[in-house]
């Protein structure tokens, strides 16, 4: 179906937009004219202008090619904050919530310690933290200058006090740098994964799903590279793939990492794995 651009046509008409779900025709139309979905709402029957018409219909083409909504409007909401998403980072997933909460949980009984995000991407794990306890200190990394750009730019709008450093894992750190806790979503994707050809994965930063080897390469390196990044009692907390919860712990105490453990997700797949020192 092609609407007509005309100014005879009604926001009603795109907000019935039967060529996309309901929530999605809406969430364009709201990045399109800046507006809450209360307000489209009360002026359901006013008329588009043709140059946002148009604007609408380019992100439907985008849409229905498969483009991820986040890339579409520019955000995506992660523990209760709006985060800038760009195609530059991945997009923030519900399941990896469940490393913030336990970084969080970490914290509430060593209230004074030192972060490090590896990995940070579009910053949420770093701002989360930084946001649910305020009174440590976060420091964030990443090899991708366009990444952290992302990060600094929620950090700032969310005011979240967050050090940031460009450079691959621990390499972007001052050799004496130490923390309490370090947590680190990486890419954990093997290379030949069928799935890095399907659905939203299409669309994100390959570099950040796949380590372009078996998937642990990546995990390998930031669990033993925390070892001499950690102080005494120190704690790593990283997300891993659905069927890597047995390789990652026995990385982690071939390490010397103590009481190693996995915790579960919502859907109940062993999600995060951490231990310490």
């Amino acid at each position: 179906m092609i609407f007509k651009v005309e100014n005879s046509i009604i926001l009603q008409a795109f907000l019935r937009d039967p060529r996309l779900p309901r929530l999605e025709s809406r969430m364009l139309l709201e990045h399109v004219l800046h507006k809450p979905h209360a307000w489209m709402l009360a002026h359901d029957t006013d008329p588009i202008e043709p140059w946002q018409a148009q604007q609408y219909q380019a992100l439907a083409a985008r849409r229905l090619a498969g483009e991820p909504m986040a890339y579409l409007v520019g955000h995506r909401e992660f523990m209760g904050h709006d985060f800038a998403v760009t195609p530059d980072v991945l997009i923030p997933r519900p399941d990896t919530e469940l490393l913030v909460e336990t970084a969080l949980g970490w914290l509430a009984d060593n209230p004074e310690a030192a972060v490090l995000d590896l990995g940070t991407g579009s910053g949420v794990i770093a701002v989360s933290i930084a946001l649910g306890a305020p009174q440590v200190s976060v420091t964030a990394t990443d090899v991708s200058a366009a990444s952290l750009q992302v990060a600094v730019r929620n950090a700032a709008r969310l005011g979240a006090r967050v050090d940031f450093a460009q450079g691959c894992w621990y390499d972007a750190l001052p050799p004496r740098a130490r923390y309490d806790l370090i947590v680190s979503n990486p890419p954990y994707i093997a290379s030949d994964d069928e799935h890095l050809g399907r659905g939203d994965l299409r669309f994100e930063p390959r570099g950040a799903l796949t380590d372009g080897a078996n998937g642990l390469r990546d995990l390998s390196a930031i669990i033993t590279g925390a070892v001499g990044r950690l102080r005494p009692g120190g704690a790593l907390w990283v997300e891993h793939g659905w069927d890597q919860a047995v390789a990652v712990r026995q990385l982690l105490s071939a390490t010397g990492f103590r009481q190693v453990a996995s915790r579960r997700d919502l859907a109940g797949i062993e999600r995060i794995s951490g231990g310490s020192l």
